[in-house]
């Protein structure tokens, strides 16, 4: 089975973007180059060192009951046959400011590295509809086979993928599909972690560091998003049937992920007393962090969804976050290029895919990172933990 190893990158708020940005024009020749020596170790997988996943409870955009990643595969034939056809495939991303994206993006470009496809887009929406737009409009410019993609909104960008479908570009699709899209008629398949696992794992490392009482906030994403809903949805019903003695005392909600520092400050300052709070993702967590810095709150306990950077440093300091449902974006963008083997080779393709929750504390972030990221955990992390 062949395993991508990445050289060790410190990942940064900065860096992600400066690569991005480095990456919003014709991004030719970045894989699929030379390949005709180089060997093939099959089969491709994710990584096999990925926990079991027989507790998957996420179910995808139009109710379908979740396959298992573990179960995608491509033989050595299959690779050497797909590297044959001199394919292309464009990334075209929601939001690309946090760790969770260049994971995803990096377990894409390393297996389409693999599998001989030229990428030649990788572009960030930066949450903007208008954009997003506009860079699949450039992307198809340049006559992309595959596409893979995370709409920003699943229904005011419908004309801008449907532009896709028109040019008989086929679709892979992160977390979430454009309203009325199909699969095998109008995509091949959509990935995703598990979500609602991922909100029931945050719930129940909430209560355990809670001692199963107090009073909690809930900072959820007001917008129409489908995984970030589920994880909202898992995380309060876990905790309002498993736990009669927390009580979710105050819900606020986030438009932007820079939004996370202004609504934690507004919610502590209206019920100062909270002992906990779930923030609906890392990057909104990190502005909740500071927020309870300034209110004085250090025994504020906070779990969230995806283990970035900042998030983890928190954590390995022993601060306010003490528990993260992590999803495996590195393995998912592995999971989306291998669909898109499925599609270059007519192989039937599950229509909803997913990769198993992963719970992270302070005891087991140094293997969970390398499981969720496929390289060693940053300096200043690994330094905390000493």
């Amino acid at each position: 089975m062949k395993v991508f190893r990445k050289p060790f990158v410190a990942l940064s708020t900065g860096l992600i973007l400066l690569t991005i940005s480095a990456c919003e024009t014709e991004n030719s020749g970045s894989a699929g180059g030379n390949l005709e020596d180089a060997e093939i170790e099959g089969p491709l997988t994710i990584n096999p060192e990925i926990p079991d996943d027989s507790d998957i409870v996420s179910k995808g955009p139009h109710g379908e009951q979740a396959d298992s990643a573990h179960e995608l595969e491509l033989s050595e034939e299959e690779i050497q046959e797909i590297r044959d056809g001199e394919y292309t495939a464009a990334i075209a991303m929601h939001y690309a400011g946090n760790d969770w994206s260049q994971a995803q993006i990096n377990g894409l470009e390393d297996t389409f590295e693999e599998l001989g496809i030229e990428i030649t887009n990788v572009t960030d929406a930066q949450f903007s509809v208008e954009k997003q737009m506009n860079d699949i409009e450039t992307i198809l410019a340049n006559q992309p086979d595959i596409l893979v993609s995370i709409p920003v909104d699943p229904i005011s960008t419908v004309g801008a993928y449907q532009l896709a479908l028109d040019a008989g570009v086929d679709l892979i699709f992160m977390d979430e599909v454009p309203e009325g899209f199909t699969p095998e008629e109008d995509y091949t398949s959509v990935v995703s972690a598990d979500n609602f696992g991922n909100g029931v794992v945050a719930a129940h490392l909430m209560a355990e560091k809670l001692n199963e009482e107090g009073d909690i906030g809930v900072i959820y994403h007001d917008a129409d998003f489908f995984v970030t809903a589920q994880r909202v949805e898992a995380f309060e019903q876990t905790i309002e049937e498993d736990y009669p003695n927390i009580n979710i005392a105050s819900r606020d909600g986030i438009g932007e992920p820079e939004d996370g520092e202004s609504v934690a400050s507004s919610m502590l300052t209206r019920d100062p007393n909270l002992d906990g709070m779930f923030v609906v993702w890392d990057v909104p967590a990190e502005g909740a962090i500071a927020a309870a810095d300034s209110a004085g709150h250090d025994d504020l306990v906070m779990t969230t969804i995806d283990l970035g950077a900042n998030v983890g440093l928190d954590m390995a300091r022993d601060g306010n976050i003490q528990g993260v449902g992590a999803q495996l974006p590195y393995d998912q963008g592995v999971a989306e290029a291998i669909l898109a083997g499925y599609e270059i080779l007519d192989k039937e393709a599950p229509p909803y895919v997913a990769v198993p929750a992963l719970d992270v504390t302070r005891e087991n972030i140094d293997e969970s990172w390398n499981l969720i990221y496929n390289e060693n955990v940053p300096q200043d992390i690994e330094d905390e933990m000493d």
